[in-house]
């Protein structure tokens, strides 16, 4: 009888989890330093007895979300503050009750609404004014919350810009899974290919409809380290790598679109069982072009190298060069990769002319 293989309900993976806490370490290292000084610099320099909103501020406005861009975490600081000072402005004005609970809740979220389009903006206000609601008022009247606001919306700026947490590092480990992601897929398109092997193209389909997310994450953990290095003197210098792997991420954006559009093309055309070496030939040769721009986030000389390789490839794309100009379904694969090789020239550094400029004439 065949084993049948058991589901984890919880969907929990020990790999998973050590992953996440590995990634987790610098930025609860950089939430824990800026919510100390927070609170330091509220209790013991101004002496606020419990200075708890110096402390949720500044850990909710840092947070580990993978958009660490100074502006994300200015707009949540000031959705904080915003909830804060509207709720003492009502505890002076209409002291506690559950009535006045709730006019202020109503007020803080349509006044976040307003001020902003993000609902967790809006939600964040919200959690801080009740807070200053329920809490009992602290020694030294109620705006005190207010400045202790300020102080851990400050505190989270100063701390993202003078101990960043690594966001070279991130965006460099989402472009490597993008690349890998697309590696593997060129290999399996190349096996489909010569094999006629239309399961491994079906499969290959499936999976590359699922490949947003990892551009995605790129795109975010990217525009968080160019952001983050305006402001950083420490990242500052890394400001020309940057733009320059925001030029590959695009490249490669456009090239993965493409990719879905090819693979679904080869899905289709591998029904006639016939096999095509040349494609499968090609599909090699892209690997080893799209595996020298990977080296490229760290060398610049492997890219200059790809791009020579891509060079040699796009000229190949001509349906007359394999005898199938005739054949309109399987001369529309090898167009198709056209756009796709010129995606990845640009990527490379190519202007946009320069590389369709090396297309051979159809």
């Amino acid at each position: 009888m065949a084993r049948t293989k058991l589901k984890n309900p919880l969907h929990w993976s020990l790999r998973e989890s050590t992953r996440r806490v590995i990634e987790s370490i610098a930025p609860a290292l950089q939430i824990t330093i800026g919510a100390l000084l927070a609170y330091s610099i509220a209790h013991y320099g101004l002496e606020h007895a419990t200075p708890i909103l110096a402390l949720t501020v500044c850990i909710t406005s840092l947070g580990f979300s993978r958009d660490a861009r100074p502006r994300r975490i200015v707009q949540t600081a000031i959705g904080m503050v915003v909830g804060i000072a509207i709720s003492d402005i009502a505890l002076e004005l209409f002291g506690t009750g559950i009535v006045q609970i709730g006019l202020v809740l109503l007020v803080v979220l349509l006044a976040a609404r307003f001020i902003s389009g993000s609902s967790a903006f809006a939600l964040t206000a919200g959690i801080q004014a009740m807070l200053v609601q329920v809490l009992p008022a602290p020694e030294g009247g109620v705006f005190v919350r207010t400045i202790d606001g300020l102080i851990g919306g400050l505190l989270a700026i100063i701390v993202t810009a003078l101990i960043p947490r690594d966001p070279r590092g991130l965006a460099r480990t989402d472009a490597n899974k993008l690349f890998d992601f697309f590696i593997e897929s060129l290999d399996s398109l190349r096996l489909a290919l010569r094999d006629v092997n239309i399961q491994v193209a079906d499969a290959a389909l499936k999976k590359v409809r699922r490949s947003q997310p990892l551009i995605d994450n790129w795109k975010m953990s990217l525009d968080s380290a160019v952001a983050i290095s305006r402001i950083s003197p420490f990242l500052n210098k890394y400001r020309d790598e940057l733009k320059g792997q925001v030029r590959l991420m695009r490249g490669m954006d456009l090239a993965t679109r493409n990719l879905r559009v090819v693979i679904r093309r080869v899905d289709f055309l591998l029904k006639d069982g016939i096999a095509r070496a040349y494609l499968a030939d090609l599909c090699d040769q892209l690997h080893t072009a799209v595996s020298l721009m990977r080296e490229g986030l760290a060398d610049p000389e492997a890219l200059e190298n790809a791009q020579l390789e891509l060079v040699e490839i796009v000229r190949q794309l001509d349906p007359k060069r394999f005898g199938i100009a005739d054949q309109i379904r399987e001369a529309s694969v090898l167009l198709l990769l056209r756009p796709l090789v010129v995606d990845l020239l640009c990527a490379t550094g190519m202007s946009e002319d320069e590389a369709r400029a090396e297309l051979p004439e159809v």
